[in-house]
């Protein structure tokens, strides 16, 4: 059977593969579109097989937030390059349409499905790295924010009013999660075991300052306690300077917020996603 050129050109729109892949597998497919389409797809399920073990570094962290929830997935890739494809891109999208339909909280086969159908056509590895589902509570202000480069995200939920003030202020608070990246949301968060750690840190840089060899051992332990406190104060979210205003912390300034809304207003939910991590 004669392969034409439009045969061609139909299967490679249809499958993204090369021209050239594209023509041996109708020849080899006696012009069946249909079954050159499998054989593409076969070649292309080997290829991202063998690529399996490579690392996927890459990608991009997608949010969308509905009425009462927000879905968050983070969808990596081998390279830069292809997370800026506009497949990719449609892929993430594509993940959050489902997601949101399907009501899934976790990472299902059909998503997975969705990522194995173009890892097969760009003969990438890829992966969903993270699928995650956060209630909106009715009265709550809530706000999300993608940085431009597209590896970091934030959401933020706040509880106890949903006055346009509070969403501003949700809005901020997502915007100094991403610029300040803090590892804890609260000081009780904080595991022990780090903060044992850090003591032992701060002690050994004590212990080599001269000055400090002839302090008393009550001032040494105020000192010590103090370093503690105040590295903690610059790892927890709600203790950290605002973003907006650096006079005041994230926890007093929800404070003043409370008072502006007429509200007692809390964080529902505060989420940092940074790609990899």
């Amino acid at each position: 059977m004669a392969i034409t050129a439009a045969d061609v050109k139909a299967l490679r729109d249809k499958t993204g593969a090369g021209m050239m892949e594209c023509k041996k597998a109708l020849t080899e497919a006696n012009g069946n579109a249909a079954e050159a389409e499998k054989i593409l797809k076969e070649k292309g399920l080997a290829a991202v097989a063998k690529r399996a073990e490579r690392a996927t570094s890459e990608g991009r962290i997608f949010i969308r937030q509905t009425n009462d929830k927000i879905v968050v997935a983070e969808v990596t890739c081998e390279t830069d390059f292809v997370a800026k494809n506009t497949d990719f891109v449609a892929l993430g999208e594509k993940i959050l349409d489902v997601a949101i339909a399907k009501g899934y909280t976790k990472i299902e086969k059909e998503l997975e499905d969705l990522v194995l159908e173009l890892a097969t056509k760009i003969r990438e590895n890829m992966s969903i790295r993270k699928l995650e589902v956060i209630d909106v509570p009715a009265g709550s202000a809530a706000a999300t924010y993608v940085h431009s480069d597209f590896k970091t995200g934030a959401v933020v939920v706040v509880e106890g009013s949903d006055a346009e003030s509070v969403k501003v202020f949700a809005k901020d608070c997502c915007l100094h999660l991403a610029a300040f990246t803090p590892a804890y949301t609260t000081k009780d968060e904080v595991p022990q075991s780090y903060i044992d750690e850090q003591k032992e840190i701060f002690q050994a840089q004590m212990a080599q300052d001269e000055k400090m060899a002839s302090k008393p051992e009550n001032v040494k332990a105020g000192i010590l306690q103090g370093k503690i406190s105040k590295h903690l104060a610059e790892i927890c979210f709600v203790d950290q300077a605002f973003v907006k205003d650096d006079k005041v912390t994230v926890a007093k300034k929800l404070e003043q917020v409370s008072k502006e809304a007429g509200a007692k207003l809390s964080f529902k939910k505060v989420a940092l996603f940074v790609l990899g991590k």
